[in-house]
Order: C-alpha cells, then structure tokens, then sequence
C-alpha cells in the first residue's frame, strides 16, 4: 500500500470517519459557489470563450487534487496564468476565434508537460530561479494590468489590442465618453454587492449573490441587445470598405486555413505510403508558403478588427423591404430616424455584421461535458509558444506552491514540491484534452476551501463534480449574465494582488532586492502585453545581481577587539593590529567569479603593510572552493613566499579542506599553515617571531595549543 500509494496519493484519505466526509462536502460545495462565476470570469481574461473557464473548473481541479500532496488547494483558473494566456496568444490569433482556443489548448498541453517532467526527475528546486522579489514585482505589474484590461467591459466600450498595452488603455480613456450606461450600472451594482458582502457579511458568497442579481436584472431588462446589417448598409464609404476588406481577408483565411488542412493530408498520406522525397519536400514547402500567407492574413485583420471597434453607429430602419442602413453615431441626415440605440459591429462573416446595441452578456453556452480529444499539435506552433509556456510552468507553480506551503503552516501538513508539479502537471494535461486552457493553484479558493472546513482533497473533487453538473443541466441560466459581472468579479479579485508594502519590504531586506522588483514591475508595465518579457527581465536581473553581489564579498582586515573577538578595522578603526601580521577576513565561497577580487584584497592588504611577515587567512565564512579558486590560491602561496610572506589559513570548512587535499594545495601551503581557528594560528606565531610581535592580535583571555 504504501508504495501504491507514492503513485496514488489519494489512497491516503481513505478511511476516513464520517465527521470528515461532511467537512469535505461542505467545503467543496463551498468553494463550487465561488469558482463557477470567477471561472467564466478567467476565461474571459484569458480571451477564451466565457464557457471555457467551466471547463478548466472541471477535471482539473480534481485531477490536480488527486495527484498533489496539499489537502486544501484549490486548483482551476487564476488571474495571472490567464492573463499570461491571453498576452501569449494575442500575437498569433483573434481573441476568441477558433485558432486561439486552439492554442490555448496547446498551451495547456505544453505547461503541463513541462510540469510533469519537471516533477518526476524532482526538480521543484527550478522554481527557486524566479526569486520572491521578482515575483513581487511581477505580481503587482500583472495585478494592475489585469484591473486595466478590465475597464472597457466596465464601461461597454471597446478595446483595441496591439503591441502596447498602453496604448491599448490610452484608447480605452479616450472611449469613456461613450460609455454604455446600462453596462456600466451592472459592473458597479456587482461591485458593490461583492464588496459590501465581503465586509458586513463575509461569510455570504458575494460572488454567486452578485451573479444572480446582475442576471435576473439582466434577464427582467432586455439588457441585451443584438443586431444584423449588410456590410453594403455602412454608410461612410471609408468604413464600408475597411468592413469589405475585412470579410473578404475572413473568408481568404478560412480559405487558407482549409487547403493546409488538405495538403497536411496529403502530406501524411505520401509518408505513410512512402513516397519519394521530392514530393513531400514540394508538399512542405508548399504547405510552409500557404501557413506564411496565412499568418499575413490574419495580423492584417487583426488590425483591421481593432479599427472597426473604433466606430460606433446608428442604425435607420428602411421602409419595404430594403435593408436598415448604417451611419456613423451623430451623423444620421435630416428627415432620418434611427432606432435610438448606439450600434457597433462585433465580428463580420459572410457579407453581414453582426451588431452590438445593449450589453454584452455570456451567452449561449453549450449544455454537456466537454469533448475529449487531444489538441491539434504543430511544431511550428509549439517553437513560438515554448518560452511563454515555461515562463507560465514556473509563474503558475510558485503560486500553487506558495499557497499550498501557506496553508500546511496552519494544518502542519507536509508539502512535496515535486508531488505538486505532478498534480498540477496532471491536471493541465487532463485539461488539454478536454477544452481547458492552463490552470494553477488559486489563492482566494484555497482560503475558502481552508475556511469551510476542508480536510483532504476530496473537497475538490466536490467541486469538479459540482461543475460537472452545471455542465448538464444549469447552463441556460447564465446566458443573461453580463459580461460587466465578469469584469468586476476580476476586478475584485486582483485588488488584493496589489501589493506595494511587499516592494518596499524587499527594498528594506536588499538594496539589490528591492531593485529586482522594481525592474520587474516597471518592466512587466512596458513590456505589456508581452508579460513574459517582463517577468524574463526580472529573473535575468536577479541572477546578475546576485552574482555581482558574489563577485564582490566582503574582506575585512581584522583587529582584536576588548571582547577577545577579532573585528573589521573599518567598523572599528581603533583596534590594535600588528605590523608583522595581517589577518584578514574573506565573507564568500571562492569560485571563478570572484578569485580576481580576492587576489587583489590579498595584495592590497600585504601592500598596506610592508613590514608584514604573516598573512592570516580567517576562512570561516569560505564554504566553498572551485579549481579557480585552488589555482589563485596556489599562486598566491607561492608568490608571497617568494617575497618572505607565509600564508596562513584558520577555520577551514570540510568541503574546502577535501578540495585542497584533493589537489595538492594543502602540501603547498604546508599543513603546519593551517589551523582549526584564529587564535591557534596566532599563538603558533607567537611561538615563532616572539609573543611581543603578536601581541596586539592575541587574545588574553583564552588559552590556544596549537593544533
């Protein structure tokens, strides 16, 4: 059993009295309240589909429980992963559109292999690259990033998306004059249920409460509203034809899309046969220049997309059997009428717009389970996602492991990163095959689920089961759920992410530190939407601050101190030292990166004392010596021998003894050179040029032997 149970860890919640049943029960149908809204609410951050975030909330949160070793982690879509999501996928597909949840499927797939692997060869350690203060920064960067993106929800505007987030939010402020009033009364009605629950009556779930309100309003008002006009009915020709151009490129690219589509088929067809090189070398390439023309195509439109988002219409119905026309917001002629309402074009298919009057809401979710299949995998899709997906592998795994390590604080149960990344890697893998983009350990959940009482994991399975059936039968109900809702739900969410107190603690902890989250955090801001960027910036500058710190430790040229203690002169300059002797204290391990610093400190140090017949290295705060190290050390031996200086080393660690030893350095400096402390070395000199020579440097009040 107990090996059984290394690979089925869940075996370990069984038997387990009724009393802990209920508790899981409670607690998993608990947190099912708080994720059904908050996972439609992350899909929409990550530019899925509203649906989609269902069912990321279903298999994987059971799977990640079943599979990892924490009993109260919450696992399904988060704030930042999703964001990440959508700031990877943004670059190579419309929000939204088919291609993306493609990808975003891929991805799933990707991060959980990369977390599997990284489980089962134990290399939860990787995890220690992204240090604290960079994830500080990122957080707080990505929290105000995930707020911002959105605003234009909030007020019913539209938001373009380019290769700056800043911009993107420039044209947002530039919108709010045409705010959608309706919209915007549901995302502040929504707020101020959640938060005023939140502190009268925290034990309520604001979330659901908010979700049924805003819905049965929505329902009660007609808050929707939806539209069809012909392309033809655009008034303004300029418009006209930027929609003409954009559902001809639409229809080029389904085009485009469906003889890849054929010529893959043939690809495999020939292979499989095998056939002659040439003809599937002529297919490659033929199937490379049709992916290049479409990948054209679809940045064109995407820009077109953005510029159509910018018009706001009126629409004028016609009389008989003619057409309603089109014309731009404030431009319908004299002796026209438009129907009131302020229209904008959604997407345009086939020759025809579809309109946006009212609010955008979820709607129509398809009722049933998700399929299963393994998402489509092309190598060329996988090179352009394999940077982002790592840098979503180590983000979403320090969340979950932050969380669940926060958790077992309080219920003093033992957590193994490794079994984590395999439960986590598990579940994004179950994911990808079952429609769900990646996941991660949530921080809000996991709370809820400690809160209701949770004791083991089956809690999440109660939770996936509870999705499950709203899958089944609830899905009409949220269709009337507005879009607005979901934006404030985020919006609530990520406010306690902002953290700008845990900045100022690093900064306050290390200079360096501090400087690593601020980077980060400004470099995450600029880099937006590209946040991989941002966070790649910040871990590469923690590592070469963290070097530059190693590459430079702290000497100090030591005095004996009225404690018996020997002490940095420069702390305290009137120490008493001795002509004859230099003891010098070296605070690092000694590798290749800093052997030239501590050749000059011992140089400067002989150089400050001529008369200096002894050089006393205190190598207690040495803890580790590389061949570079051992190759300037012997050097120095040498070369201050020549010159009728002896080296002398006290305190050596084991670690750096073995390697001296082990490559003869030892021999070079003799071993009647070492010593297992300062005052043994000390006394031995004594021993040898008088103890009136040393005697600013001994230590009156211990007696040494020599070792």
């Amino acid at each position: 059993m107990a090996s059984l149970a290394r690979f089925l860890p869940f075996l370990a919640w069984f038997p387990r009295d009724p009393a802990t049943i209920k508790a899981d029960l409670v607690a998993g149908m608990t947190v099912a309240l708080v994720l059904i809204p908050q996972s439609m609410a992350y899909a929409q951050l990550a530019g899925m589909p509203p649906y989609y975030g269902l069912y990321a909330a279903f298999l994987p949160v059971m799977v990640a429980a079943l599979w990892g070793s924490s009993a109260q982690l919450g696992t399904g879509p988060v704030a930042v992963v999703s964001l990440l999501t959508a700031a990877t996928l943004a670059p190579f597909a419309a929000t939204g559109s088919p291609q993306f949840i493609a990808l975003a499927i891929l991805l799933a797939l990707m991060v959980g292999a990369l977390q599997l692997v990284l489980g089962l060869l134990r290399l939860g350690v990787v995890v220690s690259f992204l240090s604290h203060p960079v994830i500080v920064g990122f957080t707080n960067a990505a929290a105000i990033i995930i707020g911002l993106s959105q605003v234009s929800k909030l007020f019913g505007v539209p938001m373009g998306r380019s290769e700056s987030f800043i911009v993107d939010i420039l044209g947002v402020l530039g919108l709010l004059g045409e705010t959608h009033l309706p919209t915007l009364a549901m995302g502040i009605a929504a707020i101020a249920i959640m938060g005023g629950l939140r502190k009268h009556a925290p034990k309520l779930p604001g979330i659901l409460i908010a979700v049924v309100v805003t819905t049965v309003a929505s329902w009660a008002t007609g808050f929707e509203r939806k539209g069809t006009a012909a392309v033809d009915a655009i008034q303004n020709p300029d418009v006209r034809a930027l929609a003409q151009d954009f559902g001809r490129t639409e229809a080029r690219i389904e085009d485009l899309a469906a003889r890849i589509a054929d010529e893959s088929t043939k690809l495999k067809a020939r292979q499989k046969a095998g056939r002659e090189g040439q003809q599937i070398a002529t297919l490659h390439y033929e199937i490379e220049l049709l992916r290049l023309e479409l990948k054209d195509a679809q940045a064109e439109n995407r820009t077109r997309a953005r510029d159509l988002r910018k018009f706001f219409f009126e629409r004028v119905e016609s009389e008989g059997s003619a057409r309603a026309r089109l014309y731009l917001a404030g431009n319908v002629p004299q002796g026209e009428r438009s129907d009131g309402r302020i229209w904008r074009i959604k997407r345009i298919a086939g020759g025809e717009a579809q309109l946006i009057g009212g609010g955008e809401v979820v709607g129509a979710i398809p009722p049933g389970l998700p399929s299963v299949k393994m998402p489509a995998v092309s190598l060329d899709a996988i090179g352009s996602l394999l940077s982002a997906a790592l840098v979503i592998t180590l983000v979403g795994f320090m969340e979950a492991i932050s969380i669940a390590k926060a958790l077992a604080a309080k219920t003093k149960q033992r957590i193994d990163p490794n079994q984590e990344l395999i439960g986590q890697g598990l579940a994004n893998l179950v994911g990808s095959v079952t429609q769900s983009f990646p996941v991660s350990g949530s921080f809000s959940r996991s709370a809820v689920n400690f809160n209701a009482g949770a004791r083991t994991g089956l809690s999440s399975v109660v939770t996936g089961l509870a999705v499950m059936l709203v899958l089944l039968f609830l899905t009409p109900l949220l269709y009337h759920l507005p879009q607005a809702v979901l934006a404030a739900i985020i919006i609530m969410a990520v406010i306690g992410l902002v953290n700008v107190k845990a900045i100022r603690h690093a900064w306050a902890a290390s200079r360096h530190d501090g400087v690593a989250a601020i980077v980060t955090f400004i470099a995450t801001l600029a880099f937006a939407p590209h946040l991989d960027n941002g966070i790649l910036v910040g871990a590469g500058l923690a590592i070469v601050l963290y070097l530059y710190r190693t590459m430079r430790p702290r000497v100090a040229i030591l005095g004996r101190h009225p404690d018996g203690t020997l002490r940095d002169i420069k702390v305290f300059p009137d120490l008493p030292r001795s002509e004859q002797i230099v003891a010098l204290r070296f605070d690092g391990r000694l590798y290749f990166a800093n052997v030239p610093y501590f050749e000059d400190a011992v140089l400067e140090a002989v150089a400050a004392n001529p008369k200096a017949k002894h050089l006393l290295v205190v190598a207690d705060g040495i803890n580790e010596l590389d061949a570079s190290g051992e190759e300037v050390i012997h050097h120095l031996v040498q070369r201050l021998r020549d010159n009728g200086v002896t080296v002398m080393f006290s305190g050596l660690k084991k670690q750096v003894r073995d390697v001296m030893h082990a490559t003869g350095l030892e021999q070079a400096i003799g071993t009647e050179n070492i010593f297992p402390a300062e005052d043994a070395a000390l006394e031995a000199i004594a021993s040898t040029v008088g103890r009136e020579v040393v005697e600013p440097l001994l230590n009156p009040a211990v007696a040494v032997s020599r070792w």
